[in-house]
């Protein structure tokens, strides 16, 4: 892999009053939903049956009112749940101090989901925009912490809602990773515009069921197939609830005839992808091993991400006990982030004024948060 990437850190001073133990504590989840146990019931390999696909479908939807049933055996948590499970997963705007100390002295990567952490999620997924508070926020961030975008969306969408050239963009679950082309200061050398695409042979398949889904979903009120390259989404946030068990069937029937293909799910979104052991978890793992930090215990890196799909690379970040993952969710789920967000406008910003000069007394001078809510 390259690694022709080199990359000046910038330290934060923080308090050194109080200490603060890495990981931060977090609890086992198994009273909210658990949505790999569901997701097993969807992939071909498993039971295959509607009712399986409407349950899965039902309980990654971020509509139901807190308390209502989602099916027979799922039911959101009640308020003292939510509040034990914001104690095991603080706000992160609250725990800045916290992160701040736990990150001192390393190198910080920024980890971005899009839709539904840069961007509010809609009913129109061509129409998810960030806006243009939060673009500068993400241009600050670049100019002083390598940046990544990490997005089920295929690379020339997101970077077309984006419009930086200074970030590193993982379209597809990370099966679509390119560079920068405009090189921030941390970044000496210009990167390879692609860097990742460990999925090429699947494009002839990816974009044959695009086709069939389209044809099969046509006459379903609301669905929408989007060809991401390396996967397709089929998006039923816009339809009747009582015709997901249409989509459902749909889907299933088309999938049946590609077995190198397989399901994953997020939010009102069903995603056929290649069969291959690659997701945002490896994405992560391939930018930082690019940017020189394989296996480095001076690299914090942050992910932030609403969807199960960010599942993958929170796992990867806990299990290495190496930086953290920020959860954006307005209600407890179960997960592998150690901190949440409510909203795409609690996203925290780091705005740093660096002394020029030598490189090891480059520090932040400032730390605080950019209001993107307007």
């Amino acid at each position: 892999m390259t690694k022709n990437n080199a990359v000046v850190p910038i330290e934060i001073p923080v308090p050194t009053s109080q200490h603060y133990s890495y990981p931060p504590p977090r609890g086992t989840d198994t009273k909210y939903p658990n949505y790999k146990k569901l997701l097993n019931q969807l992939e071909l390999g498993g039971a295959n049956k509607i009712n399986s696909w409407l349950e899965s479908m039902k309980a990654s939807s971020p509509t139901q009112t807190k308390n209502s049933i989602l099916s027979s055996s799922l039911v959101m948590p009640l308020e003292d749940e939510t509040d034990e499970w914001i104690e095991e997963h603080p706000s992160a705007l609250f725990k800045f101090e916290e992160i701040m100390a736990m990150s001192k002295g390393k190198k910080i990567v920024m980890f971005l989901d899009y839709d539904g952490t840069l961007s509010p999620i809609v009913d129109d997924p061509d129409r998810a925009y960030m806006s243009e508070a939060m673009r500068e926020a993400v241009r600050d961030v670049a100019m002083h912490f390598p940046t990544a975008i990490v997005s089920g969306r295929c690379t020339d969408k997101v970077l077309s809602f984006v419009r930086l050239k200074e970030l590193y963009y993982a379209g597809s679950h990370g099966m679509d990773i390119v560079g920068p082309t405009k090189g921030p200061k941390h970044i000496k050398s210009k990167a390879k515009e692609v860097l990742c695409q460990p999925a090429s042979e699947f494009l002839p398949i990816i974009e044959e069921i695009s086709k069939a889904l389209i044809e099969k979903t046509k006459m379903i009120p609301g669905a929408k197939v989007e060809n991401n390259k390396f996967c397709v989404s089929v998006h039923y946030r816009c339809v009747d609830e009582k015709k997901w068990d249409a989509v459902a069937e749909q889907v299933k029937s088309v999938l049946n005839e590609y077995p190198k293909l397989q399901l994953t799910q997020g939010r009102k979104v069903l995603e056929i992808r290649p069969t291959i052991k690659w997701n945002k978890g490896n994405a992560l793992e391939f930018l930082l091993e690019t940017l020189g930090h394989a296996d480095s215990s001076e690299v914090f890196p942050v992910y932030i991400g609403d969807d199960r799909t960010d599942e993958d690379a929170f796992k990867v970040l806990f299990e290495k006990e190496q930086g953290i993952g920020i959860l954006v969710s307005k209600v407890p789920k179960e997960t592998n982030a150690c901190y949440s967000l409510r909203e795409p406008s609690e996203w925290p910003f780091f705005s740093a004024d660096c002394n020029l000069g030598d490189e090891n007394s480059s520090k932040v001078q400032g730390v605080f948060m950019i209001d993107v809510s307007k």
